[in-house]
């Protein structure tokens, strides 16, 4: 009896990855679904869920999961291979009205069917241990506020890897979508292996949309087992509603066709819950193949060696599974744990609170290396990465009604891996305690080197410092241009570029980041969010911030390297300003860092001035990219022409509604006062 089950099972294996495109499975029923919870059939769908009364603080969540009888096949050992997926369903949360919401549903692949959590928002995924060898992949679209576990708010969705708490998330409402609507909303997901790039659309129609709502990089190679369990999880939480599944496709592969879009490979997948409009019969057939046309004769000739061979394959398949099923007990429960187990490599990991008490000695106040408006960095040491720092995160402080550790969160757990880049190595959610481990760079803030703000005696001479603005040119340009999606950084300053151990700069603290689709044509405007003197004055005024928006801030920063001062001083002049009269005078090197006491080479002093010039132009058309003002600074390209005097450009507000003013922002006409060059509010920013 045990052969015969383990024989069906590695057939069904076998047709389930190399399967001809006509094979197809019954309807939704028990024999390919295994159901757990309060999960049940109901109207040829599945309910996740049951509606209740709303539950009581004490009662347990109301959890259910459905996941595909049989693991699916997503690594092969042997030839070192993952499998891209694509996936298609239909689900509906419908809301109890006298009740809050649930938890919301995620499409869930699993090492573990059996693992769960009965914690409220944690939608039934598994609650992982540090020795925990399962590992897990979720998609969640969530419908419950839980700032503990990082979430952005009651409605979006969500990457989570081994975690609840999402690498990557997004706001649905605003890509036309209201999970709380009651309404059936069809999603789509899908992983290229080649590219490391999981896309997610979602729609209340059947056609999918142009734009993905949400994208991100990830290798799903270090995360999956050989096998893995396909399917669905939900929960109540401490509110009610009915999470339904009714329309499921899913498919992996192990190659591309050059000539056939990977993306559309949806279409050839297996469907294990079909409506009729998925099949142009009403015959009970989870995939029907594509029309084709032939002869009666030629028909009869095709299923007949169709027939044949299927019947001898699985014969084949027959025997050669008999032995290896034998072969395969006698090597034991540890071959087969070797076989399978495959390692996290260049993940970040959660950590405990116990374990980062222990790396900074409880948060001692001698081991603090930086403190800002969010949060407050320590200096620690972990004995898996050795010398880290750790931020701490204050929940109190929100800027601009966010919180910065979820945006700097799902930002670097995104895409960014760069090595301009500050990357982070690990993270704390546990109690009121949110926390990133990064990796520790040795030299420090280029805020702290360069207007010596310690008791550090290093100089950074003049090629130091032009290798130091290339260095974070290059990393604004990866954000900008080549990341999947675009990362504006919004806080671009010396204090938040480090310096490893030879000097190479290193961009970090995304907490003000902003990300978007490269497609996006248009931004909302919001308050503001800097530190005086880096900010674009068309940003303070609009609010709506560009790559050009950092293009400026860049240009402040190379002003500040070549000049040796501040945005703005102690006596409040502004580092833009002064540099410009200086051009305007035609003594623009008279600019040059004193404390360089001519060490420098006159013509490249030149160019990066005129380059910082370029940048911080008043009218954003007229700034470069960061990648032409990188090539400038190499002289792969012509100096910038720049205006003989300042030049001056008109700006209408769109946050001060009732306002009429027009700004004339640069020249004869900036505004006057103590305020001239902050262009903005004094109590809005901090100027550390």
């Amino acid at each position: 009896m045990q052969v015969s089950c383990l024989f069906l099972f590695w057939v069904h294996l076998f047709l389930l990855n190399f399967a001809f495109p006509s094979l197809s499975h019954p309807l939704l029923t028990p024999n390919n679904i295994t159901l757990y919870g309060d999960a049940f059939f109901r109207n040829n769908g599945i309910s996740l869920t049951q509606e209740t009364t709303c539950l009581p603080s004490s009662s347990p969540a109301n959890i259910g999961r459905a996941l595909y009888a049989y693991p699916f096949r997503f690594l092969d050992l042997k030839n070192k291979t993952t499998a891209s997926f694509s996936c298609r369903f239909s689900f509906s949360i419908i809301p109890n009205p006298l009740c809050p919401f649930g938890d919301g549903i995620v499409f869930l692949i699993t090492s573990n069917a059996d693992a769960f959590s009965f914690s409220n928002g944690y939608i039934g995924l598994p609650q992982r241990d540090l020795n925990s060898q399962d590992s897990f992949f979720a998609v969640e679209f969530d419908t419950s506020f839980n700032p503990s576990v990082g979430d952005i708010n009651g409605n979006h969705i969500g990457i989570d890897v081994n975690t609840v708490v999402s690498f990557a998330s997004v706001d649905v409402v605003s890509k036309g979508v209201d999970l709380k609507s009651g309404k059936k909303i069809t999603a789509w997901i899908e992983y290229r292996d080649s590219a490391k790039l999981i896309q997610i659309w979602v729609s209340y129609s059947s056609t999918k949309p142009p734009s993905p709502a949400l994208v991100a990089q990830i290798d799903l190679a270090t995360q999956f087992k050989e096998y893995m369990h396909v399917g669905f999880s939900a929960s109540n939480g401490q509110g009610s509603a009915m999470h339904t599944v009714d329309r499921w496709r899913f498919k992996t592969f192990r190659t591309y066709r050059p000539s056939v879009n990977p993306i559309d490979a949806i279409e050839e997948g297996y469907c294990f819950m079909c409506s009729p409009e998925d099949s142009s019969t009403n015959s009970p057939q989870i995939y029907r193949p594509h029309k084709r046309s032939f002869k009666m004769g030629n028909m009869a000739v095709a299923l007949g060696c169709l027939t044949i061979s299927v019947v001898f394959v699985i014969a084949i398949i027959a025997v050669i599974c008999f032995f290896a099923v034998r072969k395969k007990r006698g090597v034991g429960r540890r071959g087969k744990r070797i076989q399978t187990r495959v390692q996290m490599n260049n993940v970040p990991t959660r950590l405990s609170l116990a374990e980062i008490k222990s790396a900074t000695m409880g948060f001692h106040r001698n081991r603090i290396v930086g403190e800002g408006a969010s949060a407050v960095v320590y200096k620690g040491s972990l004995p898996s990465a050795g010398a880290v720092a750790v931020k701490r995160f204050d929940q109190s402080n929100k800027e601009c009604g966010r919180n910065p550790f979820t945006t700097e969160f799902a930002t670097m757990m995104g895409c960014l891996k760069h090595k301009n880049l500050v990357q982070i190595q690990g993270w704390c959610c546990e109690g009121s305690e949110l926390i990133l481990v990064y990796e520790y760079l040795p030299n420090g803030s280029l805020d702290k080197l360069l207007h010596k703000n310690s008791d550090s005696v290093i100089f950074l001479s003049w090629s130091l410092r032009l290798n130091i603005v290339l260095g974070v040119a290059s990393a604004l340009t990866y954000l900008h241009e080549e990341c999947a999606r675009q990362i504006i950084h919004r806080d671009v300053k010396t204090c938040n570029i480090m310096l490893d151990d030879e000097f190479n700069a290193k961009l970090g603290d995304f907490g003000l980041a902003e990300v978007y689709e490269h497609s996006c044509a248009s931004r909302e405007a919001t308050i503001p969010a800097g530190t005086i003197g880096y900010l674009a004055p068309e940003y303070v005024y609009c609010g709506v911030p560009t790559v050009k928006t950092d293009v400026y801030s860049f240009g402040v920063v190379v002003l500040e390297v070549a000049t040796g001062k501040r945005p703005v001083a102690e006596d409040g002049t502004v580092l833009v300003d002064w540099v410009w009269d200086l051009w305007v005078r035609r003594k623009l090197i008279e600019a040059a860092d004193c404390s360089l006491s001519g060490r420098y080479d006159v013509l490249e002093m030149e160019r990066m001035l005129k380059v910082g010039l370029c940048c911080v132009h008043p009218n954003h058309e007229k700034r470069p990219t960061v990648k032409e003002a990188a090539r400038i600074l190499r002289g792969e390209t012509s100096l910038p022409l720049l205006p003989s005097m300042r030049p001056t450009v008109t700006i209408r507000s769109n946050l001060l509604a009732d306002s009429e003013d027009i700004l004339n922002i640069g020249g004869d006409h900036s505004p006057s006062g103590d305020d001239a060059g902050w262009l903005t509010p004094k109590s809005h920013f901090s100027k550390a």
